[in-house]
């Protein structure tokens, strides 16, 4: 009797073990499947869930499935613009011969914009292209160069998103999106580690961040306009809603830059140009992204651009800062104006131009004129003068690269190929240090 009654609770014992092991079994089966639909699920999905559960206002939930920015391509190689010779002398004028102390965000963002983000130099006192991306979006990487006197570029917040700090100073990115959009040109993908004082995350946050904080009222949109473009056009997204619950379109955008007096606006005015040029280029290549009637008024926007620049250029071929004067600008000229003014009006509009279809250019002669005084320019400035104005003659060797249907770092490897002594140069690294 003893026996049977040890032989049934014996029994009975593994049932329950049995019976434990099944539930842990599917508990572990049900986990991994959760765990595995949580992880398939677009992120913006996920985004939406966790903002619910936490009561928190969620990420803009655009559906990126392609996360390689895109770019208009050049469409003119014209060496009447500019020769091999001469592009190779700008480009060696603008090489990154930045120093590692309280290196400026702003000269580096520009620098990784012309020069790309895997461009590598021979020259050890060149900062080559990933060790830019790396000290955009390594918090490390900017204390060891600034120290921990100033907030870190990278700015997390709670709900998953990434701000960049903008501002004036030295230490930080100095134009909203700026740093998105010249990550976007350089080729960096949004699946890009980003390193921040709290937490490691991708790109991704970052631009979703800047896509739900968006403002139709921010002072400068030229960049955000850009990077939207660059990583939204291949989704073929159009609008979407920030965290406002207002519906932003990228017709809403190119109205914000035409609508105010062409001499506002960054770098003389002439960025929102290059900004409207590029969302009609990349509707061309991907379509939906603008309206035909957006697309119209921004044509007319360039040519009416177009007939100012004719009147306005002086007879060395330069621009004037004050280009929308048209055919008043000489009447209009400030004597007291610095002249690195002019190297940003022209180079700004020759870039603008070399993405442009020709029934927006001014005639060839002119576009030949600004290139020549832009090169000559270059040629009769001090390297240290256009180290300390770097940001403005990094638009020129991307402008005049353009010009060549190449870019600064494809035309520069097939240059060095021929001329292994091009990255050698007597200037001091830190000549533009602060």
């Amino acid at each position: 009797m003893t026996t049977g009654l040890l032989i049934e609770s014996d029994l009975m014992t593994q049932r329950k073990r049995i019976s434990l092991i099944a539930i842990l079994t599917i508990q572990l089966v049900f986990g991994a499947a959760f765990v595995t639909a949580w992880l398939v699920l677009p992120v913006g999905d996920r985004h939406r869930i966790q903002a619910e559960l936490q009561s928190i206002t969620p990420l803009v939930d655009v559906e990126i499935e392609n996360f390689t920015p895109v770019a208009p391509s050049p469409l003119y190689d014209d060496p009447q613009v500019v020769s091999d010779e001469d592009l190779a002398f700008v480009l060696h004028s603008i090489l990154p011969r930045f120093s590692q102390r309280k290196l400026r965000p702003n000269h580096v963002e520009h620098a990784v914009r012309a020069w790309g983000c895997n461009i590598e130099f021979s020259n050890e006192a060149l900062i080559s292209g990933p060790e830019m991306v790396d000290y955009l979006l390594d918090t490390g990487q900017y204390v060891a160069s600034w120290g921990d006197q100033h907030d870190p570029i990278l700015q997390p917040n709670d709900d998953e998103g990434i701000s960049i700090r903008w501002a004036s100073d030295q230490s930080a990115s100095v134009h909203h999106d700026h740093m998105l959009a010249s990550l976007a040109e350089a080729g960096v993908t949004l699946d890009r580690n980003v390193y921040t004082p709290a937490r490691k995350t991708t790109l991704h946050e970052v631009f979703a961040e800047a896509l739900r904080d968006f403002r139709l009222d921010e002072r400068e949109t030229e960049w955000s306009v850009m990077s939207f473009a660059s990583y939204l056009a291949p989704q073929k997204t159009a609008s979407w809603r920030n965290s406002q619950g207002r519906n932003i379109s990228f017709d809403l955008l190119a109205t914000r830059l035409m609508r105010s007096h062409k001499k506002k606006g960054v770098c003389l005015g002439i960025h929102r140009a290059y900004s409207l040029m590029m969302l009609v280029r990349l509707d061309d290549r991907y379509g939906e992204l603008i309206s035909q009637a957006t697309r119209e008024e921004i044509v007319t926007y360039l040519e009416e651009i177009r007939e100012l620049i004719i009147a306005a250029q002086y007879e060395d071929g330069s621009w004037p800062p004050n280009w929308p004067d048209g055919a008043e600008a000489h009447i209009n000229e400030d004597p007291d104006e610095m002249a690195y003014r002019r190297v940003i009006s022209t180079g700004h509009h020759l870039e603008w131009l070399a993405i442009a279809p020709k029934e927006l250019h001014p005639p060839h002669e002119t576009i030949i004129k600004a290139a020549r005084w832009i090169v000559q320019n270059v040629r009769e400035t001090p390297q240290d003068v256009i180290d300390a104005n770097y940001t403005f003659y990094s638009h020129v060797g991307n402008a005049l690269a353009l010009w060549r249907k190449t870019s600064p770092p494809d035309f520069w490897d097939s240059w060095r190929e021929l001329h292994p002594e091009a990255e050698l140069f007597t200037q001091k690294a830190d000549a533009n240090a602060p």
